[in-house]
């Protein structure tokens, strides 16, 4: 069966991507891990997580060296997505929704994706800004919320330094222009049904990968 190192950090918990694709997991990429994944002989690298504040982000050029050498590279959820919006049509592979959002122009900065997390657990502290769009676009769908409140709450979460994104947070930090009800309604919805998209691409990338292993591999 061929190599596979996967990136992954908080977007989705290492027993669950274990359990869906048997492959090498690493913590989230930065700047050199592809070069040196490319040294340890791997055929397929899956790119979800990595770094980006924190110190220097995977670079294109690592990337293409990785493709260059017959290498698979497949991006999804995070820092994936983002490479893979830009580097599709020189052969990285993009997989999920966040990813096509990134390659037409819906999203642009990273900050959408950025999140802070325990480095012990790996388990995230804040929310990502893409997955509160999605979960205040279900939130208005459910009638939780109005479309007004959607907006207003929205802009609360832009307005956030995304170490301090947390639905509590943003409901705060929206302060009168949302009803102390409606509020309140809305943080206890978002308790059992909040959105994870990071999490749904990250999936649907192990499952990309899985399909490209011999038949019977990986199942």
């Amino acid at each position: 069966m061929p190599r596979i190192i996967v990136f992954l950090g908080p977007s989705l918990e290492r027993h669950d991507a274990e359990k869906m694709l048997p492959a090498e997991y690493r913590p989230p990429a930065k700047r050199g891990d592809i070069l040196r994944a490319i040294e340890d002989g791997a055929a397929i690298i899956g790119l979800i997580d990595g770094v980006f504040h924190q110190d220097n982000a995977v670079a294109h050029r690592e990337i293409l060296t990785a493709m260059k050498k017959g290498v698979d590279v497949i991006g999804a959820s995070s820092m994936g997505a983002l490479r893979a919006a830009e580097m599709n049509t020189l052969g990285m592979v993009g997989i999920g929704e966040i990813y096509r959002m990134y390659k037409t122009g819906e999203l642009e900065s990273d900050d959408e994706v950025a999140l802070v997390f325990d480095p012990v657990s790996g388990l995230p502290l804040s929310e990502p800004l893409i997955n509160i769009r999605f979960t205040l676009i279900k939130a208005e769908r459910d009638g939780v919320i109005s479309s007004d409140d959607h907006a207003t709450l929205l802009t609360a979460a832009r307005s956030l330094f995304y170490p301090r994104r947390t639905y509590r947070a943003i409901v705060s930090a929206a302060g009168s222009a949302i009803d102390q009800l409606t509020g309140k309604r809305f943080l206890e919805w978002a308790d059992n049904h909040a959105c994870d998209q990071k999490r749904e691409d990250a999936v649907a990338a192990l499952g990309y990968i899985r399909d490209l292993l011999p038949l019977g591999k990986g199942k």
